[in-house]
Formats: structure tokens, sequence, C-alpha cells
């Protein structure tokens, strides 16, 4: 596993007007706790940090922290994100003893699903129901990844747990009767030629029509010849009084 460095810097100041002055600066606060040190108040270079991050392996590998000008291994332990602006708003750190194991969720990196009988032959799509797993090793032993192979699973069937093989000196974190699917290979659901001509046939547009369009003469005389009714004739205007009459009335 290749080793990953970063650079931190102790901090003089704590509480939260400290970390907000500090942030605006383009630093990130931080703490490394554990081991035979006392926590420690640190600060990092925020866009530093950020690049840092992108990488899976500073998630889940042993880190070299350059502190004070003396290195030291560490674990990243917790992150603490802006809650819509990318941007970490704090970061933890533990010092890691080589002599005693630690506990880590590493990622699994799966392959050959494409080569799989459930998807090559059967035509299914494989389910990642784990993306990673919660192991137990010494700091020296500790995997920057798990690789799971898919070539073997057939639809219907399960990837579990414990069948995963392990890296030597890794062994995992769970209860005793534990054991969660990592992995299975479904068929996507068909809809079928019935099931899509109901479904045609619900969203169709009705011929009964509307409030607007049942209130237009024109609907109303296309309705009457459906029915054989003829429409009501139009009301002639009054006509006007003749003025040859008025004259010899008078």
């Amino acid at each position: 596993m290749a080793s990953i460095e970063f650079t931190a810097f102790a901090r003089a100041t704590e509480g939260r007007a400290a970390s907000r002055r500090m942030r605006r600066l383009g630093k990130t606060p931080g703490i490394v706790y554990g081991g035979t040190g006392a926590p420690a108040p640190i600060e990092l270079d925020h866009n530093a940090l950020i690049h840092a991050l992108r990488s899976e392996a500073f998630h889940s590998s042993i880190l070299t922290m350059k502190l004070n000008g003396s290195a030291t291994k560490v674990l990243l332990r917790d992150l603490q994100m802006h809650p819509f602006r990318h941007e970490v708003l704090h970061i933890d750190f533990q010092r890691v003893d080589e002599n005693r194991k630690i506990h880590m969720k590493v990622p699994l990196h799966f392959v050959n699903a494409e080569k799989s009988p459930g998807v090559k032959e059967q035509g299914g799509v494989v389910n990642h129901v784990l993306n990673e797993l919660d192991i137990i090793c010494f700091p020296d032993d500790l995997p920057e990844y798990i690789e799971i192979d898919l070539g073997n699973l057939a639809v219907g069937h399960s990837l579990h747990v414990r069948e995963v093989p392990l890296p030597k000196g890794v062994e995992l974190s769970l209860h005793k009767d534990e054991n969660p699917v990592v992995a299975t290979v479904v068929v996507p659901a068909l809809v079928t030629e019935e099931e899509e001509a109901a479904a045609t046939a619900a969203v169709a547009p009705s011929e009964v029509p509307t409030i607007e369009q049942a209130a237009t003469p024109e609907a109303a005389t296309a309705e009457g010849e459906k029915t054989g009714d003829k429409a009501a004739p139009k009301a002639e205007k009054p006509a006007a009084a003749d003025k040859g009459e008025k004259k010899e009335k008078k």
C-alpha cells in the first residue's frame, strides 16, 4: 500500500469564533488524538485537504502526518462537511500504534461481474448491497481495498460476507451469527405486452367533451347530429317598422 503524506500545523486558538476566522482564511480546523500523546488541535490547508479527500485511499489507509518537523502515522476517523457547500468544517485523525490492532472500514472493488453466468448468460443485473467491510487487523496488514470476484455468481444467488476471501492478517468485525449479503444477481422487471396495452388504454384521452367544449355552439351541433336532434334555430331579430306605414297612419 502506497504511503500518503500530508502536512498539518499546530493550532494555538480554539473555539467557534477562532474556527470561523480560520475557515475564512482558507484553513480547516482539526484534532489528532490517541496513542501515547495528548489530543492536539491542528489546522490544515483547505484546498490541499479537498484534493487529498478525492482519493479513496486517503479514507482507508495509514497516513503520514507531518507536524512540527516530525512524522506521525494516523488514520482519518471523522469528517464534518458543510450542509450545502463543498467545505470541510472539521476533521479528526487518530494516531496509530503499530503493536495494536485497528478497526477500519475498507472499500470493496467488484470485478468480473460482466463475466458471471447471471449477467452474461441469464441477462441479470448485479446488485451491490455493501460497498465496504468492517475489518480488524494490525496497521501493517491494513489493505487499501478488498477485491470481490463475482465471476461465478448466477441469477438468484448471493455472495455473503463470510464467503469473501480476506488478505492475510485481516479478520471480519462481525457478530457470531451475522453474515450479511455483499452482492446478488437479479433479473430486471420486464413489462409485458398486456401491461403496456393496459397502461396505454388508461392514459388515452376520453371522448367525453370537457365543460368548455360542451359550452360551444359547434360542440352542441356535433352532439345533436350524433343523437339525431336538430339544433334550435337562431332567433331572428325583430324587423324595423316600415316608415311608410307610419306616414299613412298620420
